[in-house]
């Protein structure tokens, strides 16, 4: 039986299967008059908790890395929120009901009122209270929880979702891939399956109705099905596919020093994508030519105030330095949205994806604003620094952010500190009225690097994050195409270079027609670096460029696809 989903993490694997059920806890119903004994029972549990969280953070720490790491700090602060403390003692007082019934109740309220939200970083989080919660329940049931990290024999992981937690703790030795009911490329889980090279196929639907444990599956992750009890025929074609697969990954790391050039002798610019100076080890393990996206947002979000110029500056030097003589676009603060700071009280919007975010929450908080653009002129003096405004909408804000700009260069001049007289400015383009207006914002700034995954959820007005609507996703819609073709056009016509750092430009089926197109760098995870740049070694520049044309001429995604799986063979 073949069972389709999506592939979140390539690679070809064999194996059998280990169900990962969720344990089901027993709520009892009992009513308690001795609250300080149950509340002291609910610490205990609370402090148990945050010791494992912390252990797993630790461990993930060594297997992933910190930014995705950070996920369990986030954690730890769910288990000790005191709004739901508060609210646990309150209904204990109320309803003389025990300690496990109240934080519950309590806790099962949080997470509906989260999965309630139209917002993808608040469904996120009832995901994370859930997790949290389950924990904490466990403990003070004294029932122990399945952990993925006591699998001592190799097997495919089955699950409904695997949570934060769940992933961190997966030890690639005896876990040889996983896949879930639920989930898309951008869910945590994914995006630390590629981190972690575990192949993986998510969003199956129902996996978990289909197999047994110790059924034997093949799991593609290149393709995102699952063959479940496959054929002697279905084996012997899968053996070759994981072996050609396996010879292209020794290939791919023979591509590590070399220069990414097209078949006809086009140089092509691959930068990598980070969130912390941590980040730079991938960097140069994967031959990348420099940073396309810092993403600073990770800097405030990993700290419990916000950090000072000081900070920033050594945070941005760190990375300057360690590769000074390659460009390192570093991006102002983009937080909002899915993004929030606890320390940063933002207004409920009815849709925060097109709310008070990233470059318009800075513009309206213009000290804090000053605070990192201070740090990053410093900072310039270090390396090639390339400043980048996210989510700008109009040549307005464009305009005073480069004012406020100048207004913190004046003032470091005046205070006789070193500003470079070489860093460039740009922006992100993610928004269509950026896009369409992109000859105009061409004359004004130094460089443009585009945002698919918010071009494309605006484009064809689809939260990517929303299951129901993740069909319209379509990164090769002829549309979006065009709308990309106007910007780099726009961008070559003033002598500015255009880049793209979203999902889609290490997207190997995408990668060919934005080459075509005439995209100048690429930036994209650094596990992607090696095999982009094998890649472009087998395309022809000039031949991308008639099948990129070819595909701004049909109307449909698929349409697309065909045309550059039918050159890839």
């Amino acid at each position: 039986m073949k069972i389709n989903g999506i592939g979140a993490s390539s690679g070809i694997v064999f194996g059998k299967v280990f169900k990962l059920q969720e344990v089901e806890l027993e709520i009892p119903t009992y009513k308690c008059a001795d609250i300080e004994k149950e509340l002291t029972k609910l610490n205990k549990a609370i402090t148990q908790a945050e010791e494992t969280i912390s252990e797993i953070k630790c461990n993930a720490m060594n297997s992933l890395d910190e930014e995705h790491a950070m996920i369990f700090d986030a954690h730890i602060q769910i288990a000790k929120d005191p709004e739901i403390y508060a609210q646990v003692k309150q209904q204990m007082l109320s309803q003389k009901t025990n300690v496990v019934k109240a934080y519950f109740d309590v806790t099962t309220m949080f997470v509906e009122l989260f999965a309630s939200m139209d917002n993808a970083y608040m469904k996120e989080r009832a995901a994370d209270v859930k997790d949290v919660s389950k924990r904490v329940l466990s403990n003070l049931l004294g029932v122990k929880l399945n952990d993925p990290s006591t699998i001592r024999s190799e097997v495919i992981v089955c699950a409904n979702d695997l949570t934060p937690s769940d992933t961190a703790q997966l030890n690639k030795t005896f876990v040889k891939g996983f896949v879930t009911n639920i989930g898309g490329r951008t869910s945590h889980s994914a995006i630390m399956a590629r981190t972690l090279e575990i192949p993986a196929v998510v969003g199956t639907k129902n996996i978990l109705d289909l197999v047994e444990d110790g059924d034997e599956i093949i799991l593609n992750g290149i393709d995102g099905y699952v063959l479940l009890n496959p054929s002697k025929k279905e084996i012997e074609s899968h053996e070759q596919l994981q072996e050609d697969y396996l010879e292209k990954v020794v290939i791919y790391k023979q591509f590590k020093y070399k220069k990414t050039v097209t078949k006809d002798g086009v140089h092509v610019e691959l930068a990598a994508n980070i969130g912390n100076p941590n980040d730079l080890d991938g960097v140069l393990a994967s031959g990348a030519e420099g940073i396309g996206l810092y993403r600073t947002e990770f800097l405030y979000m990993n700290s419990q105030t916000f950090p000072n110029e000081e900070e920033q500056y050594m945070a941005y030097k760190t990375v300057l330095e360690a590769i000074p003589d390659k460009k390192v676009v570093i991006r102002t603060l983009d937080i909002g949205g899915e993004k929030q700071l606890d320390y940063l009280p933002l207004d409920e919007e009815l849709n925060p994806f097109l709310g008070h975010r990233a470059l318009r929450l800075c513009l309206d908080n213009t000290e804090l604003f000053k605070t990192q653009l201070r740090a990053l002129l410093r900072a310039s003096v270090h390396g090639n620094l390339h400043i980048m405004f996210p989510m700008v909408a109009t040549l307005e804000e464009l305009r005073k952010a480069k004012e406020i700009i100048q207004e913190c260069n004046q003032e470091l001049r005046s205070e006789n500190k070193a500003v470079s007289k070489d860093y460039k400015v740009g922006i992100m383009v993610e928004i269509p009225s950026v896009a369409i207006l992109a000859d105009q914002f061409a004359k004004e700034v130094d460089f443009f690097s585009i945002g698919t995954n918010d071009l494309i959820q605006y484009s064809f007005a689809a939260g990517r994050m929303n299951e129901k609507v993740s069909y319209l996703y379509q990164p090769l819609n002829p549309s979006l195409l065009r709308l990309i073709k106007m910007v780099i056009d726009a961008s070559h016509k003033e002598g500015i270079w255009t880049g793209m750092c979203g999902e889609m430009a290490g997207d190997q089926l995408a990668a060919p027609i934005l080459l075509g197109l005439g995209l100048d760098e690429f930036s994209m995870s650094a596990s992607s670096v090696l095999e982009t740049r094998f890649l472009f070694s087998k395309l022809s520049k000039k031949e991308m460029e008639e099948l990129a044309n070819k595909a701004l001429n049909v109307g449909t995604q698929n349409e697309v696809k065909n045309l550059v799986k039918q050159y890839l063979k």
